[in-house]
């Protein structure tokens, strides 16, 4: 299968932590979250700052946007690791906790390859090359080098919070912003949100394994309003493990809780993989 066009696909929408050539030997962490950070307290102490942490972690939660279906397309540009820049244009569909539906196209308008996730499964069709994947979800960790599954990439697909944990170790104010620092099982998170309506604003990812340098900074910006939900239009995607990889994605149509169908028909001819 042609592996830009895979792994492209893949990288749009799930972060994209897998190396594909090394640049150099070794890579410093993007901005690294410190293992320790102190928790600003309040003019009430101790007990005041945690409160505050649990409310804001549940407006968080609140603010999460709910749907059934979701449909977008999105222009995106990517640069790999060796710096090449690419431009395709993503169109997803998704039935929450059931399916996604990607198709990427490039120049023309040509499709080059379509998609299709389930809870327990992922199928590709590399149009180019007449090309049909099989294999179970398991694919995206192997992919991806990130503990994803069906939900979690929905999420990050719709511009919610992931691997954010109930754990959360500290916070810091600053101007209108709010960071929460969590700790989970493979990550520690720096999220920040607006102190304002509590809107996500970035995400910084810090491995738990102290043996890898793995690191992914997700900014969203350009909300817009739909639906009585506020849907990040914009987004920026920044990985590095000896390597570095930047994605930046512009929605300029989405929809929620239309009826929509799925369309994946591999033709007779298509060669199994």
């Amino acid at each position: 299968m042609n592996r830009f066009i895979l792994f492209s696909s893949l990288f749009i929408l799930i972060g994209a932590c897998r190396s594909t050539k090394q640049i150099q030997t070794a890579i410093s962490k993007i901005d690294s979250i410190p293992a320790v950070v102190e928790v600003v307290h309040t003019d009430h102490g101790h007990e005041d700052s945690i409160a505050f942490m649990k409310d804001t972690y549940e407006k968080i939660r609140q603010n999460q946007l709910s749907f059934l279906t979701f449909s977008g397309k999105a222009d995106v540009d990517f640069e790999d690791s060796e710096g090449k820049k690419y431009n395709v244009t993503a169109h997803v569909r998704m039935y929450k906790d059931s399916v996604i539906w990607i198709s990427i196209t490039a120049i023309l308008g040509i499709e080059g390859l379509r998609a299709l996730i389930t809870r327990d499964s992922v199928h590709l069709m590399d149009k180019q090359n007449k090309v049909y994947t099989a294999r179970s979800v398991s694919y995206l960790q192997e992919v991806t080098a990130l503990p994803l599954d069906l939900a979690s990439l929905q999420d990050l697909i719709i511009g919610n919070p992931v691997f954010l944990d109930t754990s959360i170790l500290s916070y810091n104010k600053s101007g209108n912003s709010i960071s929460l620092l969590s700790n989970g099982p493979f990550f520690k998170n720096l999220l920040s949100v607006a102190e304002s309506d509590k809107l996500l604003q970035s995400s910084k990812l810090d491995d738990q394994d102290v043996m890898r340098t793995r690191t992914c900074h997700l900014t969203y910006s350009d909300f817009e309003r739909k639906n009585d939900m506020n849907f990040p239009t914009k987004r920026s995607i920044s990985v590095a493990e000896k390597k570095k990889i930047d994605i930046q994605l512009d929605f300029r149509q989405f929809a929620f809780n239309e009826t929509l169908s799925f369309p994946f028909s591999v033709p007779k001819n298509y060669k199994r993989n």
